[in-house]
């Protein structure tokens, strides 16, 4: 027999999966400056009919939070602090009613200028790249969302060809693998994607064997992502504007590179640097952004060996798009504008992968981060 106490949780259950369905919540990092009006962590609503976004809120206030990530639980968030000098991640607990941030501590990055941060698959630990000083860290996280100090950490060494931009190392993401036993760390310095064998009960790492997979030098590879299938993976390089493919080996570890195609077109002769790349949930479509031609660029990936064919460059109401992402219905895509000060919509074409204007837009000093707040997963009896 079902007890009242059941049947309301499964009332608040059914409740809660409507109105996601209907609607999702958005968090943005952003960057506050003395010459712009932003406060810190954002919030708003995209309308999963429609694409419209509601007037983002201030849900906490916090320096220079440039990139923020959700526990896969929903009930926390972790934000780098990127203000120079030593560098910091903080944590928030989600109020389920308002969406408001509540601090919970703060933590140090082991490093200068965080510049991204990851959650591991588990949701014990926090993962940090720091661009400063080239190095990365992992942060246990405590029952009650709270962070531990710092257990694993690692620098990276060397420098590469681009004399402004690599005299040494920079981390500027980091990734855990499908299955959690590896973390990529892809630092722009030094043309490498360093891997590391995560230990994710004990919140260390160590190096992988093999330890790195290196790009072409002066690429300068930043941010990094996994297809669905988990068989492929794929970087984009900030510094010679590419991205470029890998085979994905779970047994080592190891990422055997297939491919690398450019991200402008052949008759842009501007300058123009890359900053994020999705990959679409159904894995059918691949996204990468231009700094500069200030455009999507968007492909189509073999399904059967991962590949890339391109298929268009969005540009409509993109200005310095340095974050974007893909709801997880795979219906939409925002793009964060950072120098454009706004978040734009576009529809996404579940046939060809095409960018379509959704029209809706939303005012926003310097957005830099955009995450989704996704449907916590049931709980086991």
């Amino acid at each position: 027999m079902f007890t009242k106490s059941l049947i309301t949780a499964l009332l608040s259950l059914l409740t809660l999966s409507t109105a996601w369905c209907e609607s999702i919540p958005v968090y943005f990092g952003t960057y506050t400056r003395p010459n712009n009006s932003s406060k810190g962590i954002y919030r708003s609503t995209l309308d999963l009919d429609t694409g419209e976004l509601s007037p983002p809120t201030l849900a906490a206030e916090l320096k220079s939070p440039s990139f923020i990530e959700i526990h896969p639980t929903g009930k926390f968030l972790y934000a780098v602090s990127e203000a120079g000098g030593a560098g910091s991640v903080t944590a928030f607990s989600i109020d389920a009613s308002s969406g408001s941030l509540k601090l919970l501590n703060q933590q140090p990055s082991r490093g200068s200028g965080p510049c991204h941060i990851n959650i591991d698959r588990a949701g014990k630990n926090v993962l940090v790249a720091n661009y400063g000083s080239g190095s990365a860290a992992v942060i246990p996280i405590q029952p009650d969302g709270r962070l531990a100090k710092p257990a694993g950490f690692t620098q990276h060494e060397g420098s590469s060809i681009n004399e402004r931009r690599q005299k040494g190392p920079h981390a500027h993401s980091i990734n855990p693998s499908p299955d959690n036993r590896y973390v990529y760390v892809a630092d722009l310095g030094i043309d490498k994607i360093n891997i590391y064998a995560l230990d994710a009960e004990n919140g260390t790492i160590t190096p992988n064997n093999p330890p790195s997979t290196n790009l072409k030098p002066g690429a300068g590879p930043r941010h990094f992502a996994f297809a669905p299938n988990a068989k492929q993976a794929y970087v984009i390089n900030e510094l010679d504007c590419t991205i470029t493919a890998f085979d994905y080996n779970p047994a080592t570890g190891a990422l055997t590179e297939i491919q690398t195609v450019d991200t402008l077109p052949k008759s842009f002769e501007g300058s123009s640097s890359c900053a994020e790349i999705r990959v679409h949930p159904t894995g059918k479509f691949l996204y990468g952004s231009n700094r500069g031609h200030d455009s999507i660029a968007v492909y189509k990936i073999d399904p059967a060996k991962g590949t890339l064919t391109f298929v268009e460059h969005e540009t409509a109401g993109i200005k310095t798009p340095r974050n974007f992402n893909i709801d997880p219905t795979g219906k939409f895509c925002l793009v964060a504008n950072q120098n454009g000060d706004s978040v734009v919509v576009f529809r996404i074409d579940q046939e060809t992968g095409e960018l379509n204007p959704a029209r809706h837009k939303i005012s926003l000093s310097s957005p830099v981060c955009i995450r989704f707040l996704q449907p916590p997963p049931p709980e086991s009896s």
